[in-house]
């Protein structure tokens, strides 16, 4: 049995856009996918506004903690998406590497987050598509 690609998303607390993205991944692709997230200065709590709009869509993302970033978690992935973490993501060859240009949920009110998540969404189905045609 083949393995399952892998996505780790990147930002820089994982506290709204790497959570809402995992969220979106693990809804969308069920375990088709193994999806992973993580920051480079993890918050001490996922964004609540981030929590109220996924919920908003049926994904319950409550359970989830913001993680430091490992070199672990980067080589153990077949494809890292980084929103907003600049250089502090590491490099490894063979790796797919994409950076998605998000606005940052912090501070931001439910309004301005729901426009944020509605882009996660339409990106994570495009990369849904790359990854289980790929196969």
């Amino acid at each position: 049995m083949p393995l399952l690609p892998s996505v780790l998303f990147v930002c820089v607390h994982n506290a709204g856009r790497s959570q809402m993205a995992a969220g979106w991944l693990s809804h969308l692709a069920g375990d088709r996918i193994e999806v992973r997230s993580a920051g480079s200065r993890p918050a001490a709590e996922i964004n609540p506004v981030a929590v109220q709009a996924m919920r908003e869509v049926g994904i319950d993302i409550t359970g989830h903690q913001p993680k430091i970033l490992t070199v672990d978690a980067v080589e153990g992935s077949d494809v890292v998406i980084t929103m907003g973490c600049g250089d502090a993501c590491p490099i490894f060859p063979g790796k797919r590497y994409e950076d998605w240009a998000l606005a940052d949920p912090a501070r931001q009110d439910i309004e301005a987050v729901r426009i944020i998540r509605d882009e996660i969404r339409e990106r994570i189905e495009k990369l849904i598509a790359t990854l289980t045609t790929a196969r």
